[in-house]
């Protein structure tokens, strides 16, 4: 119980540092499909004929934030709901973007994910997570000084996992809904508002 409140306020306080992040279109597999306020990400039917720029994920089917962070601490909320597979985290400004990506700290990517086979860690070797609430919603902390990324489960309130690290240059807000196989897993991640006060709200 103690580690439970523990959790929680720490949970807390990491969302007075709540920042509102957008998805970046020029950075986005050509098979994800980008609502137009730039919050939602689903997997796509059919691949979209876009420009190939160097900054476009080509083979990973995945989003990064508009926002770059070089510094100091920020929050985000995404809405997981019953999706199978995720990706959630950030990654170096700089880090490879082209052909296989190879989530780990030492490509600049901390990224956790939910698979078949559980919730796991992006570091070499995985590490798996309990989870004892399915989240369906992820809070994501980053303490650029710290040299911290924490992740939430906002629907009980407790801690996930948190990588340890020392960063230097930009880091942005990574998102991968996965691929969606016959209808299963098609539903977006969302981008949430974080309210200022203390109770949850609804994603719209």
């Amino acid at each position: 119980m103690y580690y439970k409140l523990q959790a929680e306020l720490r949970w807390r306080h990491a969302r007075l540092y709540a920042v509102d992040v957008t998805l970046d279109p020029d950075t986005a597999h050509p098979r994800l499909i980008l609502s137009e306020d730039q919050k939602h990400v689903r997997f796509g039917d059919t691949w979209q004929d876009l420009p190939y720029n160097p900054e476009r994920f080509d083979l990973c089917p995945c989003v990064l934030g508009v926002e770059r962070f070089t510094g100091g601490r920020r929050y985000w909320e995404v809405e997981v709901g019953d999706k199978t597979e995720w990706d959630l985290g950030v990654c170096r400004e700089s880090a490879n973007r082209k052909g296989k990506v190879t989530l780990t700290p030492e490509d600049g990517y901390w990224i956790v994910w939910l698979r078949d086979e559980g919730y796991k860690a992006g570091t070499a070797p995985t590490i798996p997570f309990p989870v004892s609430v399915r989240p369906s919603r992820v809070g994501i902390f980053l303490d650029y000084q710290a040299g911290e990324v924490s992740f939430y489960n906002v629907t009980d309130r407790s801690h996930l996992f948190t990588f340890t690290d020392t960063f230097s240059g930009t880091l942005r807000p990574y998102f991968n809904p996965r691929v969606s196989d016959r209808g299963t897993n098609a539903a977006p991640l969302i981008i949430c508002p974080v309210p200022a006060e203390a109770g949850g709200n609804l994603c719209p």
